[in-house]
């Protein structure tokens, strides 16, 4: 079966055609680090990440390029605000967003580029926009034309006269236009700088991707994808810039945006001061739990951030590392292969709500499995199925045990031995204060086919 992925410029989903099947290139824009990440952007990285690893098992080169902002106004207000210099800043929040991904169980894409590591050539596309008449200087600022690309808006699909009405109200004197973007802006010796031949200064927030798209993946590339927030008007500029940079050539083929977290009701954004920083949650819930939770909801669609979604998706969790618990006997290869079911439901825009039932139904069945044959065909096909969405990655011994003190498994375990001899005895007034005993102290038991056992219940 072929990907099949929507595209956001064209509203539509279509047959993914690399233009070169030997080297497909995707680019996601990565953090602007000045804080703690939260889980609204991880759901982004995420899914690009889950979409790197899909095509990486169907083609025989995925270059997958991340960048990160180091150069941002944001940054230059947190050390102002902190009274930290800029470059403690970064250094801090980029290290932990590395931390963050890695405990989310990311893989590091091909291409790390940073902002500040590629000012010759943003400098060098800026000059060859000036060059073309896209763009013009003026009072120490570089700024891109949007008057000068007539497909302004198509990937957005905003009205240029609607944008322009927008951007109106106090336009900065230096602007052509007033729906011209900065490209290049002057820095005092407050703020870091660069030399440019339009003055000291640091580049917009928008060029940066553009210089680094093409410095590692080319004029043109396959995919392009980010937040839905960053539609407009981040994309919009990329596209904008990118295609006069390089002669009228697609910049991207393909654009995919994932959908916002929403908190009661509203999107999750720093600005809201509605978000919940992964840096803490992974301290407060199971990293796979936060992974099955994501993933959910169809990438493209919002998705509400509750209480009640992290619990399910523990329980659900739960029923399924049982069922590998039950099927500890079986032994299979740890790289079972990801059923085809599962595979065809990724290449179908990652419909992830139903590679988990799937998943479920795969569980399902291997709880019913009876003979050796069926059992071990069972949990390959779990294991395999759970490793295509990077669940079900640890030893259920180990997922039951978090956070508790193993030292006390044993005398737990000889409670529940109790007990069982007090059924076996029909002592059911001693069975049953047993039972309560444990489960004042957060211990449940469950009857299983294979007997007894016992779970910690999540606090």
């Amino acid at each position: 079966m072929p990907v099949h992925l929507y595209n956001t410029l064209t509203r539509r989903t279509e047959t993914f055609v690399p233009a070169d099947p030997n080297r497909v290139t995707l680019y996601v824009c990565g953090p602007t680090v000045y804080n703690y990440i939260h889980i609204g952007n991880a759901r982004t990285f995420l899914v690009f990440d889950l979409l790197a690893r899909t095509l990486k098992r169907r083609f025989p080169r995925v270059v997958y390029a991340r960048n990160i902002t180091d150069i941002d106004d944001k940054i230059n207000a947190a050390a102002r605000e902190l009274g930290s210099p800029i470059s403690t800043i970064t250094a801090q929040y980029d290290a932990a967003f590395t931390e963050d991904m890695a405990g989310l169980g990311l893989l590091k894409p091909d291409v790390v580029p940073y902002a500040t590591a590629h000012i010759a050539q943003i400098i060098a596309m800026i000059e060859r926009l000036i060059a073309s008449g896209h763009a013009y200087a003026a009072e120490g600022h570089a700024l891109f034309s949007v008057g000068s690309f007539p497909d302004y808006g198509k990937l957005s699909r905003r009205d240029p006269e609607d944008m322009l009405a927008g951007a109106r109200i106090d336009v900065a004197p230096y602007k052509r236009d007033a729906g011209d973007f900065v490209l290049w802006k002057p820095s005092d010796d407050t703020l870091p700088g660069w030399d440019s031949p339009w003055g000291r200064g640091r580049p917009g927030w928008h060029i940066e991707c553009s210089a680094m798209a093409e410095t590692h993946l080319g004029d043109s590339i396959d995919i392009h994808g980010g937040g839905m927030d960053l539609q407009f008007p981040h994309h919009e500029n990329e596209v904008a810039q990118s295609q006069c940079a390089h002669g009228g050539k697609i910049f991207a083929r393909y654009w995919m945006h994932s959908g916002m977290l929403n908190l009661g009701g509203s999107k999750m954004s720093k600005s809201l001061g509605n978000t919940f920083r992964v840096h803490d949650l992974l301290k407060e819930v199971p990293a796979e739990a936060l992974r099955y939770a994501l993933l959910s909801g169809h990438y493209r669609q919002p998705l509400d951030w509750t209480d009640a979604l992290i619990e399910q998706s523990v329980r659900t969790l739960d029923r399924l590392y049982g069922t590998l618990r039950d099927l500890a006997d079986v032994a299979v290869d740890s790289s079972a292969a990801i059923p085809q079911i599962i595979e065809d439901a990724l290449d179908d825009d990652l419909d992830t709500p139903k590679v988990l039932a799937d998943i479920a139904g795969i569980a399902a069945a291997a709880r019913k499995a009876t003979t050796t044959e069926e059992r071990i065909a069972q949990k390959a096909a779990l294991l395999g199925a759970g490793r295509a969405l990077g669940l079900l990655q640890m030893n259920p011994i180990e997922w039951f045990a978090r956070g508790a003190d193993d030292s006390d498994d044993a005398r737990i375990q000889s409670l529940v031995d109790e007990r069982n001899a007090a059924k076996t005895a029909r002592d059911f007034a001693l069975a049953d204060a047993i039972r309560n005993a444990l489960a004042d102290e957060g211990i449940l038991l469950e009857d299983t086919a294979q007997g007894v056992r016992w779970v910690r219940k999540r606090t």
